[in-house]
């Protein structure tokens, strides 16, 4: 069984790639890829050469975790049906080539336990469903209190705004922005230039830049005892000054990766209407021009998110 996979071969050498898929085994599903998106966080780092060495880093590679598509074929008991729409976030099944994280390919390979079933009509917004989760991740650990002020009008941070709505109407979020290209597209709540805010006295500060230089200015914006959470990916050390942390009692808390709760409450508040995936898609390419498109969503600050259509390249 083969497929047609975006293999990064070395930084910033993207190629479209035939490759030999690992065969089914009990409790595998075979999937058809109708979208996949492009991540700017984690790619980026990936395309650039600048992801922290990990387990299983290496070149070439099948990068992507945000793909929808369709059941083609079941493995024994799967508890999915043939037609049934699903969410990939990764697979591993090009043989010698990693897949890292694999789902960017037009046919895959992989357990039914790893895969989400959604509805169809969400089309190519399911690609959305692992950042969503991601940002839910961030404000469901115990303790944690939503976000009052966000750093970055991105897509992850627009996902984490809305979440925090749709859990409280009553306290929206302020949303960090300097890039004039990103400051519209709120859905009740604000988006301001830092500069044009004049607040220290933040209870929280949920950062989502991926900007390791930050740490001090948002110190500085923290009421005594305040948290700073971050929820992006960095992939420089993060250094403060001590002594104005020290003086506000500042904490720090990471957000890790989603897991397979939050994806199924992210998708109960989409279901329910509470939560809304729609405007965050901004570009959409051929698949099969994926070298373009890579491009594109990691130096064009218009690009929200890049979806990559595998149908029409089928």
């Amino acid at each position: 069984m083969d497929t047609i996979a975006v293999v990064l071969k070395q930084p910033e050498q993207i190629a479209l790639e035939p490759l030999v898929l690992t065969a089914p085994v009990a409790g595998d599903v075979v999937v058809d890829v109708d979208f996949s998106g492009v991540s700017t966080g984690t790619e980026r780092l990936l395309w650039s050469g600048k992801m922290p060495a990990f387990p299983g880093m290496g070149y070439p590679l099948v990068p992507g975790y945000e793909s929808v598509g369709r059941v083609v074929e079941t493995a024994g008991q799967t508890g999915l049906r043939v037609g049934d729409p699903v969410f990939v976030p990764g697979a591993k099944c090009f043989g010698e080539v990693r897949g890292l994280f694999g789902a960017s390919a037009s046919r895959l390979v992989v357990p039914a336990a790893r895969i989400l079933p959604v509805d169809a009509q969400l089309g190519e917004r399911g690609i959305l469903l692992a950042l969503a989760a991601t940002a839910y991740h961030a404000l469901a650990v115990p303790g944690a209190t939503l976000p009052q002020c966000i750093v970055g009008h991105g897509v992850l941070g627009r996902l984490l705004a809305r979440i925090a709505v749709a859990l409280d109407r009553a306290a929206p979020p302020v949303v960090w922005e300097k890039n004039p290209v990103r400051m519209s597209g709120a859905i009740g709540y604000e988006v301001v230039d830092p500069t044009n805010d004049p607040r220290r006295d933040y209870q929280n500060i949920y950062d989502v830049s991926g900007d390791a230089g930050l740490l001090d200015t948002l110190i500085g914006r923290l009421a005594p005892t305040g948290e700073i959470v971050l929820a992006g990916f960095y992939h420089e050390p993060l250094t403060f000054a001590f002594a104005q942390a020290f003086m506000r009692e500042a904490r720090i808390r990471i957000a890790a990766q989603w897991q397979p709760e939050d994806l199924a409450a992210t998708r109960a508040l989409i279901d329910s209407g509470r939560l809304s995936l729609d405007g965050l898609i901004t570009h959409r390419h051929d698949a099969m021009d994926a070298p373009t498109a890579y491009r594109t969503a990691f130096e064009d600050a218009a690009c929200l998110k890049m979806v990559l259509n595998w149908r029409v390249s089928s």
